[in-house]
This record gives structure tokens, C-alpha cells and sequence, in this order.
């Protein structure tokens, strides 16, 4: 019996990276220590432009990392419980540079105003404690997926490049 294996291309689905990013309120952290290690977290966030900002304590391994400019990816991901295909589960990764912003400076009370806003008011009891600091991450590239045969580069200001409809995507 002879078989033939004819090869369906899955159709890219529309991006929709913002309404991602709206839709979390924390975001998943990848650091990196200085001998190497990953240290994964998550942060609540704000996104001010293209910059997202945390506040995070120097009692996490990831703010020392933060601190001192070593690599970075952030995630946005799909809640589980929303997702109708686990492998599939639309996200967005991206490289950023890390950057410490100033106690006090105009960024920083800008900054820390929306945090409250946006999580509440335990930002003013954790924004007053010295070990807190505000980190901007700069997005520099990263990848969005939102379903099977549908990735796509994004550029540093969040918008997509390109689809990936050849990129490690081989049949057996």
C-alpha cells in the first residue's frame, strides 16, 4: 500500500501583540546571574511607550542581575485556563536591556504613580523601602507566536518584522 504524505500549511493568525501585553499584568522575567545561571521570576509591570517598568527588591537573585545590565528576556504568555491548544499557547518574547532609573527622578515618580495605579497601594509602602528598585527594560527584538504556523519576529518597538513560516518548521 503506498501512502503519500501531502504537507498543510497552517495559516498565520492575525498578530495581536498589544492586546497581549494589555492583558497581563505581570510579566515573566529571565535573568541571567554572573556565573551563568538563569534566574526565572515574574514582575508586575507598567508599559510606558515601548518600556516596561518594574519595581523589584534586592532580596530576589534577578534584581542584582537587573542591576547590573546582564542579558534579559521577558515573556507575555496566555493564561492556561484560556488556551484552547497547551503547545500553542500565544506569547511573546523578547530580549530587553535593562536599565536601574533613579530614586526620585521625574521617571521614576511618573513611573511609580502608574504602578500604584495600576496594582494598588502596596506600590507606596514597597517603592519607599531601600531595597526596591525601578527597572526599565528596553525591548531590543523578540518572537510572537500565536498559534501553530503562526510566529512572527517583532522589532524593538513591538511591531512584527516578519512571519517565521520557515525557521526550524522542517517535516519529517
Amino acid at each position: 500500500m503506498n501512502h503519500t504524505h501531502t504537507e498543510k500549511t497552517a495559516k498565520p493568525i492575525a498578530p495581536k501583540v498589544q492586546e497581549l501585553i494589555n492583558a497581563s499584568k505581570s510579566l515573566i522575567l529571565a535573568t541571567v546571574d554572573a556565573n551563568g545561571f538563569p534566574n526565572p521570576s515574574y514582575a508586575p509591570f507598567v508599559q510606558v511607550d515601548n518600556t516596561f517598568y518594574i519595581l523589584v527588591s534586592f532580596m530576589a537573585k534577578h534584581t542584582k542581575n537587573l542591576a547590573e545590565g546582564r542579558q534579559t528576556s521577558i515573556m507575555f504568555i496566555e493564561d492556561e485556563s484560556a488556551t484552547k491548544q497547551i503547545y500553542a499557547r500565544e506569547r511573546l518574547t523578547l530580549e530587553a536591556t535593562p536599565s536601574q532609573i533613579e530614586r526620585d527622578s521625574e521617571v521614576w515618580n511618573t513611573v511609580v504613580a502608574q504602578l500604584k495605579e495600576a496594582h494598588g497601594k502596596v506600590v507606596d509602602v514597597i517603592s519607599g523601602m531601600g531595597d526596591f528598585i525601578l527597572i526599565a527594560l528596553q525591548p531590543v527584538k523578540g518572537s510572537y507566536v500565536n498559534g501553530f504556523g503562526s510566529a512572527y519576529f517583532v522589532d524593538a518597538n513591538l511591531e512584527i518584522v516578519e512571519h517565521r513560516n520557515d525557521v526550524n518548521h522542517q517535516s519529517k
